[in-house]
Formats: structure tokens, C-alpha cells, sequence
């Protein structure tokens, strides 16, 4: 049987699942860097230091819940996981709409990143159940295009529900999706494709052997201790430490960096923040298959990461008297820092066995969420500090 023929209807069935389980995930996570362009701060009385703080407290929580969360996905239930996941994230979304002080809401942050911190891992562990090694980095583009994507309809959709109602409803609103999507999840999903009744017997067996097939051929690593101490996995934690500083930077505040570039309101900034990822979008489309293509990872990780890096610079030197030409470099930033991750995350499960890979995943990811963490506190406080974005390109593009 010929690889390619194994159950195509797999991709039909699983990836609008795992895309809008992992949309979902990340609109509850980027409405804030609207709700802070959008005047929380002045309601709530918080400082720009405390902003910074308040938007890097959630990668904290994230940090602290990657591993135990993948350990749980990889040895019991990616499934149930991910259910009481989706109730909890969507309430805190919602709750974060009610706050009336600054210890809840730097409470519910810090909630918000502990329950999100299992959904990365875990869907990542969820495609690796699924999917062959030919096909893993497309899988997980589809996986992380939840990202660019939600952003891209997130930006024009915050930015009218704020300019309708004002910050609360938006998040009141933006949480309820999440919660409706649970009971979905629970009756679509199975963990393993020996679960799956919409597969043939026939069909089971063939992945089942070809995924076994790819097993036998990685060096067995006996625990977690052994897969976090190698060259390969230290070296890509740092890497992705050093890349989720320029996109979380990005991320959090590009609504506010536009808006102090020129005036202008909330829905144009929306609109205007939404280009980048639309950019991202079809970058990682296009750069997942030719790495699955070519088979080669790194040829699409590191020049793309370069390429975003010397954007971020270029804008910094045409400087913001030149608004359009900076913001168009800007958009090449964004698409070359996304256009990555299918590949990246497709390294570690074809070097590392199952039993550990998960683990692994969860390890550099966690890195990612320490990067984010000093991206959007950073990014934040040099804002603050010098009065204009020109100081953060200079660090995200050396990131």
C-alpha cells in the first residue's frame, strides 16, 4: 500500500478540529493586546510597567503547566485534556470581562495561561497519534495556522465589538465560542485511530504499521531525563526561546505600536494588524509542503527566521516618518517569523521515540512560553521607557 493512500479522509475529519480547538486557544490570549489599546488600562488605574506585567503574567502560568500537561496527554487522554481545558479557558476569558481590579485580573491571567499551557503539547502529541512522518509538518501547520488565522479575524472582530459595546462585552463575548466548543470536541474526538469508528479496519492497520514502521527506526531514549540532557533538544529550547521573544513582542503590541505610528481608531488598527497574518498565513502554507516535500526541516527554520530578523531592522531604519514603508516591513517580519513552525515542531517527533517525544515538545514550547514571556514584558517596558517602538525592533530583530 502506498503511503500517500493511508485514510486521506483523516485530514477531511481531524484538521477543522484541531484548527479550531487551537483558534480558540489563542483568541482568548490576543484579545488583551486589544483591550489595552482599547483604554483597560485607564479604566482599571494600570501603569505601563503593570501592563507589560499583567500581558507576560500569562506565559508565566503557561511555563509553569507545559510538561505535566504533556505527560497527561501522552500517557492517559489527549481527549479529556483538551475538554475541561476549552470550559476553563472560556470562562476565564469571560470572567476577565467583569474584573474590577487588578489582583482578579492578574489572577485570571495567570489562570488563563496554566489551563492553556496542555493545548500546544497536546495537539501536537494528538497529530503525531494520527499522522506519518511525510506528512507531520503540514499536520501541525494546520495546527498553528489557528494562530495567524484567528489573529487576522480577531483584529477586525475586536476591534468593532469594542468600537460597539467597549472592552468588557468583547471579552465577555469572545469566551462564550470556547465553552460552546467543548461539547463538540467531546463527541468528535477519539484519542488513538484504533478508537475511530469512520475508519476502516483495513485502513487502521495500515497507519497503525506505518507509524510503528517509524518508531523502529529512532534510537530508544529510556526517560524524560535522557531526552531533555541531548545536544538536539537543548539547542532547538534555546532557538525558540530566542524566536517567541520577536513573535510575542509582535503580537502583544502591534495594535498600540500602530496607533501611536499615526491617530487612528481602534477599527483601522484592527484592520491594519490584520495584513501580517494574512501574510503568515500563506507562508506557512506554502513553506510546510515544500519541507514535506524536500524532507528537510532546517532549510526552512533558520533563513525565513533571518529574513524576519532584517526586517524588523529595516524598519527600525526607515524610522516613523515613513509609516507605510516600516508597516510593510513589518508585515514581511511577521510572515517570516510565523512561516516556521510547521517544520520546527516536525524535528523533534522524527528524532525522538513516542515515549518521549511528547515530553520533549512540551520542554522547548515552554522555553517558547519563557521567550514570550520577556518578549511582551520587554517589548512593553521599552515602549514605555523611550517612547517609541523603535527600541523593540532593534531587540526583536537581534532576538
Amino acid at each position: 500500500m502506498k503511503k500517500h493512500t493511508i485514510a486521506p479522509k483523516r485530514w477531511w475529519y481531524i484538521m477543522p478540529i484541531v484548527f479550531i480547538t487551537y483558534s480558540l486557544a489563542y483568541l482568548d490570549r490576543a484579545n488583551f493586546s486589544f483591550a489595552s489599546a482599547a483604554g483597560i488600562n485607564d479604566d482599571l488605574g494600570i501603569t505601563k510597567g503593570m501592563s507589560s506585567l499583567l500581558g507576560a503574567l500569562f506565559f508565566l502560568g503557561y511555563f509553569f503547566f507545559q510538561i505535566p500537561g504533556a505527560i497527561y496527554a501522552e500517557r492517559r487522554s489527549v481527549k479529556k485534556l483538551i475538554f475541561w481545558c476549552l470550559i476553563l479557558w472560556g470562562g476565564c476569558a469571560s470572567l476577565t470581562g467583569i474584573v474590577s481590579n487588578i489582583p482578579m485580573l492578574a489572577a485570571i491571567r495567570f489562570i488563563l495561561g496554566v489551563v492553556e499551557a496542555a493545548v500546544m503539547p497536546a495537539m501536537l502529541i494528538y497529530i503525531s497519534n494520527w499522522f506519518t512522518k511525510s506528512e507531520r509538518s503540514r499536520a501541525n501547520t494546520f495546527l498553528i495556522l489557528g494562530n495567524p488565522v484567528t489573529v487576522l479575524w480577531m483584529s477586525v472582530v475586536s476591534g468593532y465589538l469594542i468600537e460597539s459595546f467597549g472592552w468588557r462585552e468583547m471579552f465577555i463575548i469572545e469566551g462564550f465560542p470556547a465553552v460552546i466548543w467543548a461539547i463538540a470536541w467531546w463527541f468528535l474526538v477519539q484519542d488513538k485511530p484504533a478508537q475511530a469508528k469512520w475508519l476502516s479496519e483495513d485502513e487502521k492497520a495500515a497507519l497503525q504499521a506505518e507509524l510503528k514502521k517509524e518508531q523502529e527506526s529512532i534510537k530508544a531514549v529510556p526517560n524524560y531525563r535522557e531526552a531533555f540532557k541531548s545536544r538536539n533538544v537543548i539547542l532547538l529550547c534555546m532557538q525558540y526561546f530566542a524566536w517567541s521573544i520577536g513573535v510575542y513582542g509582535f503580537v502583544l503590541w502591534l495594535p498600540s505600536i500602530l496607533r501611536n505610528g499615526t491617530q487612528m481608531g481602534m477599527v483601522e488598527a484592527g484592520w491594519l494588524s490584520a495584513v501580517p497574518y494574512l501574510a503568515a498565513t500563506i507562508a506557512m502554507i506554502v513553506v510546510s509542503w515544500a519541507s514535506d516535500k524536500l524532507q528537510n526541516r532546517k532549510l526552512f527554520v533558520w533563513p525565513l527566521l533571518l529574513i524576519g530578523a532584517l526586517a524588523f531592522l529595516g524598519s527600525y531604519l526607515v524610522g516613523p516618518g515613513n509609516f507605510w514603508l516600516s508597516y510593510a516591513l513589518l508585515v514581511v517580519a511577521g510572515a517570516a517569523m510565523y512561516a516556521p513552525y510547521g517544520p520546527f515542531f516536525a524535528i523533534i517527533p522524527e528524532m525522538l521515540p513516542r515515549n518521549v517525544s511528547g515530553g520533549a515538545m512540551a520542554l522547548i514550547n515552554s522555553m517558547g512560553a519563557l521567550g514570550s514571556f520577556t518578549g511582551s514584558w520587554f517589548v512593553g517596558y521599552l515602549n514605555g521607557a523611550t517612547g517609541s517602538p523603535s527600541a523593540s525592533y532593534i531587540f526583536m530583530g537581534a532576538a
